[in-house]
C-alpha cells in the first residue's frame, strides 16, 4: 500500500508518533523487516492491546502500515513517512551547518582584530 506524500503542516504528527519511546522501539523493531502485533508485544514486553494502541498511532502519522495474513496482523514500515522527515530535517541540516560556518567565520575574524604583540602582553587597548 503506497502512503502519499503529506505536506509540511502533517509532519508534528510524525513528532508526536515518534515522542513516545514505546513508539520508538516498535519503529526500531520493524526496521528489520514486517512483525505481527504479537511478535511486537513479546519482543517490547506489553501487551498486544497496547501494541495496537501505539501502532494506531504510527499509522495515522504514515509511520506504519498493518495488514490481515489469515489471522494476524502483520505490519511493517512505510518509507513515505520518513521520507517527510527526512526531508524537513534535511532542510534544517543546512540551516544548523551554515550557522556552524559562520560561527568560524567570525571566530576567524576575532583572531584576526588583535595584534600580535596584544595576544602575548595583555596591553590591548593600553598605551605603551
Amino acid at each position: 500500500m503506497e502512503i502519499a506524500s503529506r505536506g509540511k503542516d502533517d509532519i508534528g504528527a510524525v513528532f508526536t508518533a515518534l515522542a513516545d519511546r514505546t513508539r520508538r522501539r516498535i519503529v526500531e523493531a520493524l526496521y528489520t523487516g514486517e512483525a505481527t502485533v504479537g511478535d511486537l508485544a513479546t519482543k517490547l514486553g506489553i501487551g498486544a492491546p497496547a501494541v495496537s494502541k501505539h501502532l494506531t498511532v504510527l499509522e495515522g502519522a504514515g509511520l506504519v502500515s498493518r495488514r490481515r495474513d489469515a489471522q494476524r496482523r502483520v505490519c511493517r514500515l512505510e518509507p513515505a513517512g520518513f521520507h517527510d522527515l527526512g526531508e524537513w530535517s534535511r532542510a534544517y541540516e543546512r540551516l544548523w551547518a551554515g550557522s556552524l560556518d559562520n560561527l568560524g567565520d567570525y571566530l576567524a575574524t576575532l583572531g584576526e582584530e588583535e595584534a600580535p604583540d596584544e595576544r602575548h602582553t595583555g596591553t590591548k587597548g593600553r598605551a605603551r
